[in-house]
C-alpha cells in the first residue's frame, strides 16, 4: 500500500558521452540519471554524470541519506557520476548499489573499483566501502528492495549485457528501458513484459528510425519503435530517453512534435523534468 508520493525526476537524459554547450541548454547534457521517489524512499536508476547534481541537491537537503542505486549496465556513461557523488563520501549515509548482467563472470563492485583505481582516478573505491553496498542479482528476477516497493526485472539486447526495471508502488507502474536494441522481426518479449500496461514507460529513444539503418548492432533503439511498443503494451505515457548527443534541442523539438502526432501525450525527457505517475 503507498504511504506516500510517487515521482520521477530527470537528472541525466543524454547517452553516450556528456554534451554540455549551448544547442543542448533546454533539454540538458548529462549523461543517464534518473530519480524516483517512492513515499518516503529514493531509487535512483543508473549514475551518469548527472548523478552529482542529484548527489548535490541531497546534500543541501542536510539529513542522512539511505537510497538505492540500480544500474541497468556499467558501460561508462552510466557509472562515470559515480565518482563524483558527493553524499558517498559522507559519513553515515548509506547507498545499496545493484546491478543484474554482471554475474556470473564479474561483480559490479569489482568493476566500479577499476574505474577508481590509479591512474584512472585518485580516489580509491575503499575510501567509500562504509557507505556503500553492494547487491548482485541475476536478470529476471523481482527484487523488493523495501515493503511495498517490487522491482521486477529483465535482460535488455544490449553489447555486454543490460536490465531493464519495472517499479511498483502503490498501484502504479514505471518500467525503464535503456540500453536496449529493438528487434527487426517484431517486439521484443522481454521488453513487452516489463512496460505492459505501465503508467510511465521510458525508452532508450537514441536514434530516429532513419538513423538507425547506419547503427544496427549498436544496442540502441528509436523513438518510433517506443511508440510501437507503448500501444502494443497499452502504456500510459512514453518519455523519449537517452537522446543521442549529436542531437541538439531544435532536433529534440521536432522529435517531441512528431511524437507527440504519433502518439499524444509522448514526453521528452529533459533534465529537471517531473513526472508524476
Amino acid at each position: 500500500m503507498s504511504t506516500g508520493g510517487f515521482s520521477i525526476r530527470f537528472w541525466g537524459v543524454r547517452g553516450s558521452i556528456p554534451c554540455p554547450g549551448p544547442g543542448t541548454v533546454r533539454y540538458g547534457g548529462n549523461t543517464s540519471c534518473v530519480e524516483v521517489r517512492c513515499g518516503d524512499r529514493t531509487l535512483i536508476l543508473d549514475g551518469g554524470t548527472g548523478l552529482r547534481e542529484l548527489g548535490n541537491e541531497m546534500l543541501r537537503n542536510g539529513a542522512p541519506i539511505d537510497a538505492d542505486l540500480f544500474y541497468t549496465h556499467t558501460h561508462f556513461d552510466h557509472i562515470c557520476g559515480l565518482p563524483f557523488f558527493g553524499p558517498c563520501y559522507v559519513p553515515g549515509n548509506m547507498f545499496r548499489v545493484w546491478a543484474g548482467h554482471l554475474l556470473p563472470d564479474n561483480g559490479l563492485e569489482n568493476v566500479l573499483c577499476g574505474m577508481m583505481m590509479a591512474p584512472l582516478f585518485p580516489v580509491p573505491m575503499k575510501l567509500l566501502d562504509p557507505q556503500l553496498d553492494f547487491r548482485d542479482f541475476r536478470q529476471g528476477e523481482t527484487l523488493t528492495p523495501h515493503p511495498g516497493i517490487t522491482l521486477r526485472t529483465a535482460p535488455l539486447n544490449h553489447p555486454n549485457g543490460a536490465t531493464g526495471y519495472r517499479i511498483e508502488y502503490g498501484g502504479k507502474s514505471i518500467a525503464y528501458i535503456t540500453d536496449t536494441e529493438h528487434k527487426p522481426d517484431g517486439l521484443d518479449a522481454n521488453v513487452l513484459s516489463l512496460v505492459d500496461h505501465a503508467d510511465v514507460m521510458i525508452y532508450d529513444s537514441t536514434y530516429t528510425d532513419e538513423e538507425y539503418l547506419k547503427h544496427v548492432a549498436w544496442g540502441h533503439s528509436t523513438w518510433q519503435q517506443g511508440v510501437r511498443l507503448a500501444d502494443a503494451a497499452n502504456v500510459k505515457t512514453l518519455v523519449i530517453f537517452h537522446h543521442d548527443p549529436a542531437h541538439d534541442d531544435a532536433f529534440m523539438d521536432r522529435v517531441g512534435a512528431e511524437a507527440a502526432e504519433r502518439r499524444p501525450g509522448t514526453v521528452v525527457a529533459r533534465e529537471g523534468l517531473v513526472l508524476t505517475p
